[in-house]
């Protein structure tokens, strides 16, 4: 069984302090995805405390998003309302925090970690889907990062979200002369 990795499908990113562009419509290709396909869903989030060097008023170039614990940081609400087989749901084996160190600009969700202390990268297979937000930040960098791994990633072009248009189109073929499938 191949895996679906859903990188930062959380509110902030929706419809929040950092709203992407067609996030609210990428998130209703993937639920549709993974009822349709025979996938195991994993979930990434941004994961932050109010300290992230990230954040403008820490000196970084980021709105203040996806603090740990807030409605900003959950995954959506539609991914367990929406998918039939509860095993895809948002759970503690299943989704992968990143972004939890102050100091460090984590966009590839390839180290993140779940509840039990494993890592994406551990229990990804090796054939992986791609889907999430943002195409040209976090979602490239865990592609990339997939690919330097030796995996092979189809990315879900219908089941992104992005920042801008312009660079959604550029990190696009990007990946795709990198040996990315897009689908």
């Amino acid at each position: 069984m191949d895996d679906l990795i859903i990188v930062d499908c959380q509110y902030d990113f929706i419809d929040g302090s950092l709203a992407c562009q067609h996030s609210g419509e990428a998130v209703k290709y993937l639920v549709d995805f993974i009822n349709a396909h025979d996938v195991r869903a994993l979930y990434t989030s941004d994961w932050h405390k109010e300290t992230n060097k990230s954040f403008k008023v820490n000196g970084g170039i980021w709105p203040v998003h996806c603090v740990a614990g807030t409605h900003g940081a959950a995954v959506s609400d539609d991914f367990a309302k929406g998918i039939k087989d509860a095993a895809n749901h948002p759970g503690k084996e299943n989704l992968f925090l990143k972004g939890q160190n102050d100091d460090v600009e984590e966009y590839s969700a390839f180290n993140g970690v779940n509840a039990e202390g494993k890592a994406l990268h551990e229990v990804a297979s090796s054939h992986v889907y791609v889907g999430g937000i943002a195409s040209e930040y976090c979602v490239k960098e865990t592609v990339l990062t997939l690919l330097s791994s030796g995996r092979s990633v189809t990315l879900l072009t219908d089941g992104l979200g992005y920042v801008s248009e312009a660079d959604h189109k550029k990190a696009l073929e990007e990946m795709e002369k990198l040996g990315v499938e897009l689908s």
